[in-house]
């Protein structure tokens, strides 16, 4: 890989600080000094029409990128107000929405694997929202069973995953297993060629009921 490719693959991925939900300055200060680099990297390309339109392409990704970041993607949180979940959903290209209640376990072990796969699938946007908080939208999706999981693709529910059913009806089902269900819906899209975890590998089935919400 050329000097000027890795420093922009550095530039441009978020994975690593998509993770914090807050950034500090030095991080930008690195960012800033990583630009500066690449820009000087490119500049020196002899060829001139190929150094600007790098340039511009680079600058345009980053703005995406800052951007998405600033919309908190790459972070696993949650939204109390039933109108931001609407707009939120309604903005966003895809959108992985979990439903829970604080008094079931399941929705907790559906928090842990989330929280996962939010920073590795930084172009799509994962939160929680706690259905107490949110009435009109758990009549309106029809939610009873807890934990529920609703993608939303382009502002409108593509796919639901209701309890653990379709992960193997195991608590201990792996992170993979979510992930390739996932995937299913086009909701999250690979990004990277990291394999550091088994995408294909299923939890074992094990009977177990899901949590039913009594509305």
């Amino acid at each position: 890989m050329s000097r000027a490719a890795t420093l922009a693959s550095r530039l441009v991925e978020p994975n690593a600080k998509g993770s914090r939900n807050r950034r500090d300055d030095s991080e930008d200060e690195d960012e800033d000094a990583i630009f500066a680099e690449l820009e000087e990297e490119i500049e020196n390309d002899s060829n001139f029409s190929i150094r600007e339109h790098a340039l511009k392409l680079l600058k345009n990704e980053m703005e995406r990128v800052k951007d998405l970041q600033a919309n908190e993607h790459g972070t696993y949180g949650e939204i109390s107000d039933e109108k931001e979940v609407i707009r939120t959903t309604a903005r966003e290209k895809r959108c992985v929405v979990h439903f829970y209640h604080t008094n079931f376990k399941r929705c907790e072990i559906m928090d842990k694997h989330l929280g996962k796969l939010a920073p590795k699938y930084f172009n799509t946007r994962f939160f929680r929202v706690f259905v107490e908080n949110i009435p009109w939208l758990v009549e309106k999706l029809s939610v009873k069973v807890l934990p529920c999981v609703v993608c939303f693709v382009d502002g409108v529910t593509a796919d639901r995953l209701v309890g653990f059913e379709e992960l193997g009806n195991s608590d201990t089902f792996d992170t993979a297993a979510l992930e390739l269900r996932l995937a299913t819906s086009g909701v999250i899209q690979k990004a990277s060629t990291s394999r550091s975890d088994p995408l294909f590998r299923v939890a074992s089935k094990k009977k177990d009921d899901d949590d039913d919400f009594d509305l």
